[in-house]
Parts: structure tokens; C-alpha cells; sequence
């Protein structure tokens, strides 16, 4: 065989060789960050629904620095970001203080930020996420809830995933607020029957405790 011949086999093996590991890299790359968001929901579920009330703040100190090394180690996706602002809200929610404004204001900036890289990352939480802060966070000059702005990105979220059980949760515990009861008892019995997460077994069962609670709140109203 000729020496160009075999000159241009080696090339094109070559070449073959360094795209096949191209993809090799890239799908190890995605199932790492797969793997590291579904370990961070599950510590954030069990963190939320089943640890001790004198024991969260530690708990969720210790997911906040998980969350923030998973944002450095990927930089260019909006999962850790979400992930990161889910947990700091929680955080604030659950163990409230004086430092609980500044977690939510972190929140925020956090979930803007996965919103510029990608706004349909993880079936819409960006836009849950937003819409419960804004409604729950005290207004101005406190901080900057503001129920119209809730209200839009908790559309927006269900218009993304108008079955999934949190944005059918939040935008019936906003209508509560609102003082909207029957459309409340809608959207929280939909979440309620929202299909199971196969992946998140004590989330979907927490929330669900949350939900019939909410009912029960509003049940003679």
C-alpha cells in the first residue's frame, strides 16, 4: 500500500478516535452532573422533610457549600444554579433570622443567573422557584416580594409543566394568599394527583403532606 494511502487511513483513524472519545467525555460529563443533582435532591428532601428541626440549619449549611461546589465545578449549566437557589431559600424558610433576607436575595440573583444559561432547565423550577419567593418575601422596603410578579413566573411556570407537582402546589398556596380559595383547591388537588417522581420519593411524599395541609386550611373557607 502506498505511503500517502496509509498517510490518510491513519488521519482518518486518528480523527475517528478523538470524536469517539469527544462523545465518550461528553456523555460522562452529562451523567456526572445528572448524578450529583439528583444526590442534591435527595439530601435537600431529607434535609426539608425528615431532620430534625434542631439539626436543619447544620444540614442545610453543609447542602449549600455541596450545591456552590457543584456550580463551580459547572459553570456553564443552569441545574446547579437552581439547585444552589433552591436550597438557600429553604434554608432561609426553614431557619428564618436575621441572615434569612440575604438568603433569599442570594436565591434570586442564583436563579436569574440559570435563567440567562438556560430558562427551561429543569421543566420550568426556574420560574416556580422565582414565583414562590416573590409572593412569600415581604415587599418593599423590606425586601422585594410583589404578588404580580409571583403571579407571572408562576404561570409561566405551569404553562412549562402545567401537570408537575410543585408549580400546581405553589400557584395554589399563592391563590390561598390571594384569598382565591376555590381556584386554590383546584390547582393544589391537581398536585395533590400529580404523577409520581420515581426519582424523589420522600419530596413527592413531603409535599404531598404540605398539600393536604393546605386543604385542610382552606377546607370550610
Amino acid at each position: 500500500m502506498k505511503r500517502a494511502t496509509m498517510k490518510k487511513i491513519s488521519i482518518t483513524l486518528t480523527t475517528g478516535l478523538a470524536f469517539f472519545a469527544l462523545i465518550i467525555n461528553a456523555t460522562a460529563y452529562a451523567a456526572s452532573l445528572d448524578d450529583s443533582i439528583l444526590e442534591l435532591q435527595k439530601e435537600w428532601a431529607i434535609a426539608n422533610y425528615q431532620t430534625d428541626e434542631s439539626k436543619t440549619e447544620k444540614a442545610f449549611e453543609a447542602l449549600t457549600i455541596k450545591a456552590e461546589e457543584l456550580v463551580n465545578s459547572f459553570p456553564d449549566k443552569a441545574e446547579p444554579l437552581i439547585w444552589n437557589a433552591i436550597i438557600v431559600s429553604s434554608d432561609a424558610g426553614k431557619n428564618g433570622g436575621l441572615s434569612a433576607l440575604g438568603k433569599v436575595k442570594k436565591a434570586r440573583e442564583l436563579l436569574l443567573a440559570a435563567e440567562k444559561i438556560n430558562p427551561d432547565a429543569l421543566h420550568g423550577s426556574i420560574y416556580t422557584s422565582l414565583g414562590s419567593l416573590y409572593y412569600q418575601v415581604p415587599g418593599w422596603p423590606l425586601g422585594f416580594g410583589d404578588d404580580e410578579q409571583a403571579e407571572n413566573y408562576l404561570k409561566k411556570a405551569l404553562s412549562m409543566n402545567p401537570d408537575g407537582i410543585d408549580p400546581n402546589y405553589f400557584y395554589g398556596d399563592f391563590l390561598i394568599e390571594q384569598d382565591q380559595y376555590d381556584e386554590a383547591r383546584k390547582y393544589l388537588n391537581k398536585a395533590l394527583n400529580a404523577a409520581d417522581r420515581p426519582a424523589r420519593p420522600i419530596a413527592d411524599k413531603g409535599r404531598r403532606a404540605e398539600i393536604q395541609a393546605k386543604l385542610e386550611k382552606i377546607k370550610n373557607k
